[in-house]
């Protein structure tokens, strides 16, 4: 009976690894190229060059009718006091700018003051350079007046 055992559970072995040893099911591809396209590659985004040009608006002010305001154009930025809601002005600072060329953030400058502009402002900063950081679509500035010095920070209107 030992005889007759042997020979039939070598056979029901080898029948049983036999079926699927050389064959392969149609429905699953299992090549390096069906992984690739299962698994699509993806690169990072770029993020966009900020765009600067235009005005801007303190909106970290102490008061409702006095506020700093900036204007930006391609590689000059002009800021002002404005008092009396918007009826007086006063020049704080021209200067130019090299403008971001990717969209990195914090974005730091340093502006060169425009000394004819701001040479006979009262109220301008005597300031060679002043450093602006671009923060999350904000624009931050220290000013300085009589040994006071406050961050004004700033977004697009």
């Amino acid at each position: 009976m030992k005889k007759f055992i042997v020979p039939l559970a070598l056979a029901a072995v080898l029948a049983l690894t036999g079926c699927s040893a050389g064959q392969e099911d149609p429905a699953i591809d299992t090549t390096d190229s069906a992984v690739a396209k299962s698994a699509p590659t993806q690169s990072p985004t770029p993020e966009a060059v900020p765009d600067l040009i235009g005005n801007w608006k303190q909106n970290n002010a102490n008061s409702s009718d006095g506020w700093t305001s900036a204007t930006i154009t391609a590689n000059t930025i002009t800021v002002n006091f404005v008092t009396d809601n918007g009826d007086t002005t006063s020049l704080f600072w021209v200067g130019t700018f090299t403008p971001p060329k990717d969209g990195k953030s914090p974005y730091t400058w340093t502006s060169t003051r425009d000394k004819a502009a701001t040479d006979s402002a009262l109220l301008a900063s005597t300031d060679d350079t002043k450093e602006f950081v671009l923060d999350e679509g904000e624009i931050s500035f220290p000013v300085s007046i009589s040994g006071t010095t406050a961050t004004v920070r700033m977004s697009k209107v």
